[in-house]
């Protein structure tokens, strides 16, 4: 629905953005207080942009709403948009109002306040300051920051002493700057002071700096006693910026104030909290930058942080519109700089002569310190090196040892790994968790809480630059060494199991200095803390389903491994992280089934039983994969002996589920279910089996054999129910490899029963889900699933090419198991698009593919399909239709595939019938029928009892 240019929140509401106050109700635009001319389309297209402020508006939904019953074209639009920009003077001394976004439309990005007729409105003119009295300059561009404002203004009034505190370039003088602004009409312009403290180094200058800037007559020895006697009976802010490397002096003198002047409200701005009493504290953070990956235009603009950077390119001579492409790499160049507004600024500096994607390889090679700003800004903010600087010669030594030391770290660590990186060379009475916590408070370190967790983090920009210093200090070796042995220490400690992945999200912090501990062990550190992180840090990448890394990370380490005889304990451990994340990358290759073998020899001389079963159960998968159901089958009977020997009831659920799905495809479809019931009974006494064997959920696998042989028995209905449930569990299960391989099983029951409904959204989504984790198998699978039920829905041509495409991934990934039955669908498709020579020649090929790979599950499906080609066309084949049909029914019947028999048997009834032989046709059907526990629920029973209700 397109909103109406005069719909607000409230009619009666008067936005103010900028200098600017628009009045809706009277359409009437205001800058300074003064009316402004502006067209009525103009006029149109601000109320409309600005009442969906920080949205995209379409170009449709501007011409729809501001040209109502007019037809105009997408050039008026411009024209129009292009003069209310020079009408706002957008582009000019900062002002950014509204931005174009590539082939999606328009977006007001300026904050904006509404007030309501009868409160008091922003001051929109402020009048200069007395002669001397210096006030912080107004911010070009202040987003983000509206909560905080309104949430310091607050504050400031009731409590009357502030402390702003943050990183360096954080924006601490900013938004005290955009506080004073909004107060000075609650104090007056003339009891405003604001007072630099960031150009003063000598701590003895602090008073007269104060004095000076409130203009108080000075004739006494006391400069801090006259000063308080000034301020005894005056009703002043105080804006005291910049206090860090001042704090004794200045936490006095606040403190004094504060009691002794109760009509002074005192602002503070510091990277680290006064901590005197009366003292709040107000922790600044960074700008928020876009959470989702990858982010929309529409997301990324929405976000203070990308509006900044996109505000200060502008002025770079930037120009384009923000293309998605862009939107991604300007929220990872936020994210890179922390949120921290001076270090966007600068890097968003360089936009206009690098381009965006010039400017996040500058980052990538760390040259963001030495960017250059504005030349007028203060010497600490020029650059980023500049204000880090500020802040490293204000640590004590040991402070900044220690923050040297803790630049190894990537991303977030605990105190515990602090310490013990930290320690090594210090003296034994440093407590580090003690400097650890000075410098949380000196804003150089940041904290993370995570559920019960408290983590740390240095800002991206000052871990390059304590990197450095730890060069300089010729110490990076020791510390590289010491955070690889840590991580692995902590990780054996750890003891994280392959497969029990239910609680690996509390580890997901760690990941990045597990990676920053393997490339230093295998490349110049230790290859044995390489190889025991590598196998004891396997499951963490299992289970963030990281799978390419977890891949080269086993292979090097079992590599390295050759040489290290008395770490052969891991090399179990390490087999199987090859084997599951190979099988998922890789394919099904011979590497793969060699892992899987070397490690079930490694584990058959030890006592635990588990370690076998999620072996057996990879190899299990691994032969079904490959259409080797016989073999699958063999593994499944194995896998049961050996859960015979266990003592834990979850193991032989494990075992029931497996050769379950085993038989299911060995073609014992009684048997298959009977024993997935098994499973759930002995499940049921110990509760949901929370086990993931070689990236599936056997549970959910139990699940879908079950499904499947409800259809093919007798029960399309509840088949199809079930179905569609164990994919909606499935895609709140983790990995997404779950999700893929219940799309991928589950709607071919759909299929088998010609419903085609609510299909290809499962398809789509299951395609886009295995193309992202490179899942290329199952991506594959899910492109023929999509080539089928396009065929089915009168696009067979589409549906053939698909399908063609499908089958040359699943031959490369050695995906046998569903070959045939795409196969079958490729011929289906080839005889919808009238290719009745190619779809006879296909399902041939088709029928042969099944019986050479032993897939005899698939046959009654392939010749029922096959039959029906014979009979398309003008030179139909009945002769031989009838052996195929018979053919598909014997096999039906041989397998309890009472699904695929009554297909069969319909299509061979309908041919019988129309060669007269109506009762030999019902008597084929009634026995297929009658197999079927519920006579409804597809549209073969409805055929089925059409036939049967015939009269002869």
């Amino acid at each position: 629905m397109v909103n109406s240019p005069s719909t607000f929140d409230s009619a009666d509401a008067d936005i103010f953005f900028g200098r600017f106050q628009l009045k809706p109700s009277r359409r009437q635009l205001l800058k300074d207080g003064v009316e402004v001319r502006v067209g009525s389309r103009d006029l149109d297209i601000l109320i409309t942009l600005i009442n969906r402020a920080g949205e995209i508006v379409s170009q449709r939904d501007l011409l729809k709403t501001v040209w109502r019953e007019v037809s105009v074209d997408e050039a008026s639009l411009r024209v129009h948009v292009a003069t209310l920009r020079r009408t706002l003077g957008d582009g000019r001394d900062g002002a950014r109002y509204i931005i174009n976004v590539s082939g999606r439309g328009y977006s007001f990005v300026a904050s904006i306040e509404r007030k309501h007729h009868g409160q008091a409105s922003p001051k929109m003119r402020i009048s200069a300051p007395k002669p001397g009295r210096q006030l912080p300059s107004a911010p070009r561009l202040l987003v983000g920051r509206d909560a905080t404002i309104e949430s310091l203004s607050t504050r400031l009034m009731s409590r009357r002493f502030v402390s702003i505190v943050g990183a360096g370039g954080i924006g601490k003088t900013t938004v005290a700057a955009a506080l004073v602004r909004r107060l000075q009409a609650e104090f007056g312009d003339d009891e405003v002071v604001f007072v630099d403290l960031g150009a003063i180094t000598d701590p003895k200058l602090v008073p007269g700096a104060v004095i000076s800037a409130i203009e108080c007559s000075r004739g006494g020895t006391d400069p801090i006693a006259e000063l308080l006697s000034f301020l005894a009976d005056k009703r002043i802010l105080l804006l005291l910026d910049s206090c860090e490397h001042l704090l004794e002096v200045v936490s006095a003198l606040a403190s004094q104030i504060f009691e002794e002047a109760p009509g002074v409200h005192l602002l503070v701005t510091s990277r680290e909290a006064l901590r005197v009493a009366g003292e709040t504290v107000y922790l600044l953070g960074p700008l928020a930058y876009p959470e989702c990956d990858p982010p929309s235009v529409a997301d990324a603009i929405a976000t203070p942080a990308v509006t900044l950077f996109l505000h200060r390119a502008s002025f770079s001579g930037f120009e384009g519109p923000l293309s998605d492409e862009d939107a991604m790499i300007a929220t990872e160049i936020c994210r890179r700089t922390d949120g921290i507004a001076l270090a966007i600024e600068l890097v968003a500096s360089r936009v206009g002569t690098y381009g965006i994607r010039g400017v996040a390889g500058l980052l990538a090679n760390e040259m963001e310190l030495s960017l250059d700003g504005r030349r007028n800004a203060t010497p600490r903010h020029r650059t980023l090196q500049a204000t880090l600087d500020w802040s490293f010669r204000l640590l004590e030594e040991t402070e900044r040892r220690v923050l040297s030391y803790l630049s190894r770290f990537v991303g977030l660590f605990t105190l515990d790994a602090a310490c013990f990186v930290a320690e090594v060379g210090q003296p034994s009475d440093v407590d580090i968790a003690a400097i650890v916590a000075r410098l949380v408070d000196k804003s150089l370190i940041w904290v993370h809480p995570i559920g019960d967790e408290v983590f740390y983090r240095l800002p991206d920009t000052t871990r390059v630059y304590a990197v450095a210093k730890l060069e300089a200090i010729g110490e990076a070796r020791v510390i590289a060494d010491r955070h690889a042995l840590y991580f692995a220490t902590a990780f054996q400690a750890l003891a994280l199991k392959h497969g029990a992945y239910t609680d690996i999200a509390r580890h997901a912090p760690h990941i990045g200095n597990v990676r920053k501990a393997l490339e230093w062990s295998f490349a110049r550190g230790s290859l044995a803390t390489g190889i025991e992180l590598a196998a004891d840090a396997a499951p963490l990448f299992l289970g963030l389903w990281l799978l390419m890394e977890c891949r080269d990370w086993s292979h090097r380490a079992l590599k390295a491994l050759e040489d290290f005889d008395e770490l052969s304990h891991r090399e179990a451990r390490l087999q199987e992280a090859y084997a599951v994340s190979s099988m998922h990358t890789l394919g099904n290759t011979p590497e793969v089934q060699n892992a899987i073998q070397r490690g079930l020899e490694l584990h058959q001389a030890g006592k635990e039983t588990l370690p076998q079963l999620r072996l057996l159960a990879g190899l299990n998968l691994f032969l079904t994969r490959l259409g080797d159901f016989e073999g699958a089958f063999a593994v499944a009977k194995r896998c049961r002996a050996v859960a015979g020997h266990g003592v834990a009831l979850s193991e032989r659920v494990i075992a029931e589920w497996m050769v379950a799905a085993a038989c299911h495809l060995a073609g014992d479809q009684s048997a298959a279910l009977k024993h997935c019931e098994n499973g759930f009974e002995l499940e049921r006494s110990i509760g949901r089996l929370q086990i993931n064997l070689f990236g599936y959920d056997h549970h959910l696998r139990a699940e879908i054999a079950r499904a499947r042989c409800l259809w093919l028995l007798g029960s399309p209905e509840e088949a199809c129910v079930r179905a569609s449930d164990e994919m909606n569990e499935a895609a709140c299960l983790h990995p997404i490899s779950n999700y893929c391989m219940a799309v991928i099983h589950s709607i071919p029951v759909m299929l088998w029963n010609d419903n085609t409904e609510g299909v290809l959204e499962h398809v789509d989504r299951a395609i886009a889900q295995s193309e992202k984790h490179a899942l290329q198998g199952l991506a594959a699978a899910a492109h023929a699933l999509r080539g089928e039920w396009l065929a089915m829905t009168g696009k067979p041509a589409a549906g053939v090419e698909e399908l063609r495409r499908a089958l040359r991934s699943l031959y490369r990934e050695q995906l046998h198991m569903v070959i045939p039955p795409t196969e079958r669908a490729l011929a289906d498709g080839l005889a919808r698009s009238g290719r009745l020579d190619e779809a006879r020649a296909a399902i041939k090929s088709a029928v042969s593919t099944a019986v050479r790979m032993r897939q005899t599950f698939w046959l009654p499906d392939l010749l029922r399909t096959q039959a029906e080609i014979y009979l398309m066309g003008p030179n139909a084949d009945c002769a031989a239709a009838q052996v195929a049909l018979r053919q598909s029914m014997d096999h039906a019947k041989y397998h309890h595939a009472h699904g695929w028999e009554l297909k069969a048997a319909v299509s061979l009834a309908k041919l019988l019938d129309s060669l007269g032989l109506g009762t030999e046709a019902r008597a084929l059907v009634l026995p297929a029928f009658k197999a079927h526990s519920h006579k409804s629920g597809s549209p073969a029973l409805l055929k089925a009892r059409n036939i049967l209700s015939a009269t002869s």
